[in-house]
């Protein structure tokens, strides 16, 4: 212990809860767009179709618990498809993504879903989200139809922008409120392996001080308020009763 500074004590990203997500659904769609403004609270220009997988992370904080979230980004084309499916084993929720200017992507919704389901925790939760909703006047799925498809398949749903932000934040938080239910009903259990959660920890933790700048980027208090217009406590966890755009 002599080798850490006493006065270098730090709350370093200390959490409550790990959970995996992946984010999945054709190319095209604006997943790693979507990802990317819930990530970094900008949109992604110039962005190039996802090879294989990428990882990103954020930490939330619903309530008084904080999350952080493992974000699995998949390609979605076909020929990638046999890798991507490998990452889909122990996720504890999935962001379902299609194009709502795109009816085929839309179409092709039932196989994502039935390889996630094959694949992730037993308890997967599964947000399908509309994506590029500040393209209504080139809608090729109504809002109507997508309500049904989500409640006929027991997933939540909502609608998305990824380039104007709006509602990006909700998919994520409402997946991980469901989670978080999960665990409090005693139905899901951090513990049991595959379970796509783990318990984190959020004591104080020592840090030499020659390191303490290498740790200076990680701030979460100053991203700008959240735009979402989602209130969590208006959802039931299996239902889809969300116009929320």
């Amino acid at each position: 212990m002599a080798d850490y500074d006493a006065d270098a004590t730090e709350l370093l990203e200390t959490y409550d809860f790990l959970m995996k997500y992946i984010i999945i659904g054709e190319a095209g769609t604006g997943k790693s767009c979507l990802l990317h403004q819930f990530t970094h609270n900008s949109f992604k220009d110039h962005s190039q179709h996802t090879i294989g997988v990428e990882f990103s992370s954020r930490t939330v904080k619903l309530g008084e618990k904080r999350i952080k979230l493992q974000l699995w980004d998949t390609a979605g084309q076909e020929r990638f498809r046999s890798v991507t499916r490998s990452y889909y084993r122990g996720a504890a929720g999935a962001i379902l993504v299609y194009d709502i200017t795109n009816r085929q992507s839309f179409q092709n919704l039932d196989r994502w879903l039935t390889d996630a389901r094959a694949l992730a925790s037993s308890n997967l939760v599964v947000v399908l989200v509309g994506n590029k909703s500040d393209r209504e006047d080139e809608r090729e799925v109504e809002w109507a139809e997508a309500s049904r498809w989500a409640a006929e398949n027991n997933v939540h749903f909502l609608e998305t922008s990824s380039l104007t932000g709006d509602n990006v934040e909700a998919p994520f938080l409402l997946c991980a409120r469901s989670v978080l239910l999960s665990i409090e009903s005693g139905s899901l259990d951090p513990d049991k392996a595959g379970s796509g959660v783990s318990y984190g920890d959020r004591a104080l933790r020592r840090v030499n001080s020659s390191s303490r700048l290498s740790f200076g980027s990680l701030s979460y208090g100053r991203r700008k308020k959240a735009t979402s217009k989602l209130r969590l406590k208006d959802y039931v966890p299996g239902t889809s009763n969300s116009k929320c755009c």
